[in-house]
C-alpha cells in the first residue's frame, strides 16, 4: 500500500489576505496553475464568521454566520436581514452555527438541514454559559423563512469543551444523511485507548449515517451492538470539518484537522476505527511532546494523505462542472492556518497527486462548487472582521504542464520510519521538507 504525504505542490499566487475583501488589483491578478489559469473574484462581502454555503434551485446561495445567523444572497446581493426562525445557538468558542444543506429534493419538498452547537445541561466549568453539543435539525424554508420541522439528530457527547464540534453534514446517492461530530477536545491525560474518540457507545469523534428523518439504517455497521451508538458510521476521528461524498463511487471522503501537524484525507468505512489519539503523525500544540502511542496499529486505519505542518483543514468539494474541465474529479480541501486551497487528484480511494492553489487568500471555511460551474469560497476571519464570499474563473487558457510538487509517498512499510512522532518534535524545528509550523 502507498500512502501520499505532500507537503508542498503546485503553483500558487499570493493574494491580499486577512483583509475584509480583496482589493480590485487582487481580483485582476491572473493565478497559475498546473492546467488552469483563473481569477479570485469578490461575489458579497460584509459577512461575520461565515461558516456554510448552499445554493437553492432558483438561484439563490444560503450562508450560515457562526454567530447564529442564515442569510440570503440573491441576485449577487446580500440581503439585509438574517432568515427567521432559526433554533438557538450556543456561539461560544468554536460553537455556534455551522452548516446548511438542502435536501437532494429540495425543489419539491423545501427542507433545509442545519447543525449547530445546541444549548443542552448547564456547564459545571461555567455555571453562567451552557453546555452544548453538535445537533441536527431539518424544516421548511419558504418565503425566505425557516420553520422547524424536527431535531433529527443530539450527539451524545463526553467533551465539555467549546470546540471540535465537527458539523459536517453530506446526502450520500441512496438519500442517507451523513453527519461528521468532533472529538470535543477532550483531554488527551492518561490512557489514549480509553478516549472517547475510541469509544462507540458516544458521539465524540464519529461519523454518523442517517436517514433524511433522522431514523437508523438497518444496515449500519453497530446498529444490533448493545455496546455502540447505532447511528456510528466510523469512528476514532478527531474534528473532521471536511466532507464530501464521491459523485461516482458514493465513497464518504473527509477532512480532520490533526493537532500541530499530521492533518488527514480519510476514507470513512462503515465500522472502521480511524486511530484517534491512538496513532497519528501531530504532536502537541505545547512543547510539541508526542501525543500517539505509533503510526500504525492493527485494527486502524491509515489516512490517505495527511498534511505537515497543519492546514487546519475545513471545507471539502468533488469538483464535477464544465468551468474547469482539467480538474473535473479532483477533491478540493481549504485550508484554515494555511489560507490556501489544495486540489487533490484521485484515483479509486487514493490521493494519487496534490496542488497548493492558493495562498494567502484569507481563513478557507468552506468551498462549494456552483450551480455556474465555478469554485465558491467562504473566507473567515478570526478577529470577526467582515470577510466576503469570493469564486475561482477560470481565465480561458488550459496547460498541460507536470505538477511541481514534492511527492514523499512512500511504502506502508517505510512510513513509520519516515514519519514517526519523533521525527517532528521539538519546538518548532525547521526541517528542510516541512517549512514551519502554522498552528
Amino acid at each position: 500500500m502507498r500512502v501520499r504525504l505532500t507537503v508542498f505542490a503546485g503553483l500558487s499566487g499570493c493574494l491580499v489576505g486577512g483583509g475584509p475583501a480583496l482589493n480590485a488589483a487582487a481580483q485582476e491578478d491572473v493565478m497559475r496553475s498546473a492546467h488552469h489559469d483563473y481569477r479570485v473574484v469578490v461575489v458579497v462581502d460584509g459577512l461575520v464568521h461565515p461558516w456554510s454555503m448552499a445554493f437553492l434551485p432558483g438561484g439563490d446561495m444560503l450562508v450560515t454566520e457562526r454567530p447564529g445567523r442564515l442569510r440570503i444572497v440573491r441576485d449577487g446581493v446580500l440581503l439585509p436581514d438574517p432568515v427567521p426562525g432559526l433554533p438557538e445557538v450556543v456561539a461560544i468558542g468554536q460553537g455556534g452555527l455551522m452548516e446548511v444543506t438542502a435536501h437532494p429534493e429540495f425543489a419539491s419538498n423545501r427542507l433545509l438541514y442545519l447543525c449547530y452547537a445546541k444549548p443542552s445541561k448547564r456547564s459545571p466549568r461555567h455555571t453562567d454559559r451552557p453546555q452544548a453539543t453538535t445537533a441536527v435539525v431539518r424544516g421548511a424554508f419558504e418565503n425566505d423563512r425557516f420553520t422547524l420541522v424536527d431535531e433529527i439528530f443530539e450527539a451524545v457527547s463526553v467533551g465539555k469543551a467549546y470546540a471540535h464540534f465537527g458539523c459536517r453534514l453530506a446526502f450520500g446517492a441512496e438519500g442517507h444523511l451523513f453527519v461528521t461530530s468532533g472529538d470535543r477536545y477532550a483531554s488527551l491525560n492518561g490512557d489514549l485507548a480509553a478516549h472517547p474518540a475510541q469509544d462507540a457507545s458516544n458521539h465524540d469523534g464519529v461519523i454518523v449515517r442517517l436517514h433524511d428523518d433522522g431514523r437508523v439504517p438497518d444496515d449500519n455497521p453497530f446498529v444490533d451492538r448493545q455496546d455502540a451508538r447505532p447511528e456510528v458510521w466510523s469512528y476514532g476521528h478527531r474534528n473532521p470539518q471536511g466532507l464530501a461524498v464521491h459523485p461516482e463511487t458514493d465513497a464518504v471522503w473527509l477532512t480532520e484537522h490533526g493537532p500541530a501537524g499530521g492533518d488527514e484525507v480519510n476514507v470513512s468505512k462503515p465500522g472502521k476505527n480511524f486511530g484517534w489519539p491512538v496513532i497519528g503523525y501531530g504532536v502537541n500544540y505545547r512543547g510539541r511532546r508526542a501525543i500517539h502511542a505509533s503510526t500504525h496499529a492493527e485494527g486502524m486505519e491509515q489516512p490517505v494523505h495527511i498534511w505537515i505542518p497543519s492546514i487546519a483543514p475545513s471545507g471539502l468539494m468533488f469538483y464535477t462542472g464544465d468551468r474547469f474541465p482539467k480538474w473535473r474529479g479532483s477533491l478540493f480541501a481549504g485550508g484554515l492556518a494555511g489560507s490556501r486551497i489544495d486540489r487533490l487528484s484521485v484515483e479509486g480511494n487514493r490521493v494519487v497527486s496534490s496542488e497548493t492553489l492558493v495562498r494567502g487568500l484569507g481563513r478557507v471555511r468552506d468551498l462549494r462548487q456552483g450551480p455556474d460551474g465555478f469554485i465558491y469560497v467562504a473566507i473567515d476571519s478570526r478577529q470577526g472582521n467582515q470577510t466576503p464570499i469570493v469564486r475561482l474563473e477560470p481565465t480561458g487558457l488550459e496547460r498541460q504542464v507536470p505538477l511541481l510538487e514534492l511527492d514523499l509517498a512512500v511504502s506502508q512499510a517505510d512510513r513509520s520510519l519516515a514519519l514517526a512522532p519523533a521525527d517532528f518534535t521539538g519546538g518548532g524545528t525547521r526541517r528542510p521538507w516541512c517549512g514551519r509550523w502554522m498552528r
